[in-house]
């Protein structure tokens, strides 16, 4: 049976081989996989909230804002190093911006 993809994997069938022979590892610069598809979809649904008029932009960006929060919570209790908390807000951060220029001016 074929594999089949949603999604053409871009990565070639060596690349993988290599990943998942003994001591295989993927390369540290590499964002997480599945935190990536995770924020994608996230963020794809809360614009589709808004875009269908469930959600304001104001209730979108208040959202990010509490996952912002939980987040510095959680990897404070967890004691997740401080970079690691750093690059989860900064994208927390983006995605809120991204609501917040949608709306008007002075509205949020």
């Amino acid at each position: 049976m074929r594999n089949r993809h949603l999604i053409p994997c871009p990565k070639s069938e060596a690349v993988t081989q290599d990943l998942i022979q003994p001591g295989g590892r993927p390369p540290v610069d590499e964002p997480d996989a599945h935190g990536q598809a995770a924020l994608l979809l996230t963020e794809s649904l809360l614009h589709m909230l808004v875009a269908s008029r469930r959600l304001t932009n104001a209730q979108a960006v208040d959202v990010v804002h509490s996952a912002a929060v939980v987040k510095v919570e959680v990897a404070e209790a967890a004691g997740e190093s401080a970079n690691r908390m750093l690059e989860s807000l900064a994208l927390l951060n983006r995605m809120e911006d991204s609501f917040r220029a949608d709306e008007p001016f002075g509205s949020i």
